[in-house]
């Protein structure tokens, strides 16, 4: 199999430029970021995850930078390095400063352990929290 190329605005359909163009507008932004030139090879996938994305991230309850760090926090777990690197700069952008970044890496990292050690010793969830 040949490995993925990311696809260019220029060699795009019009489908994918579509997706491309609301990319830009919505993030104010002259060109879209790799993640999203990869998954191009994919038009369905592409403005599926777009469309995902932007309404999952868009203003509501949480502010955007809780979005971002959670965002940042899963992606740290999930040791997706792409992600972390963009999260971080969306969090930072949105106004998450160093200190809180300190912060959410020592939550996330103790919530990790202690998630392996209640799965390890097979610990029943107590009937307080169990409603």
């Amino acid at each position: 199999m040949v490995k993925p190329q990311p696809i260019e605005y220029a060699a795009a359909s019009d489908d994918v430029k579509a997706v491309f163009d609301d990319i830009k507008t919505s993030r104010n932004v002259p060109d879209v970021n790799n993640f999203w030139k990869y998954l191009a090879n994919d038009p369905a996938t592409l403005k599926r995850t777009w469309g995902s994305l932007k309404e999952v991230m868009a203003p509501g309850a949480l502010d955007p930078v809780v979005k971002e760090m959670v965002y940042l926090a899963v992606s740290v777990t999930n040791n997706c390095g792409y992600c972390i690197a963009s999260h971080h700069a969306g969090a930072a952008k949105a106004g998450m400063t160093p200190e809180m970044f300190a912060e959410l890496m020592a939550v996330v990292g103790m919530a990790n352990e202690t998630n392996r050690l209640v799965n390890g010793y097979r610990v029943p969830i107590d009937p307080a929290f169990d409603k």
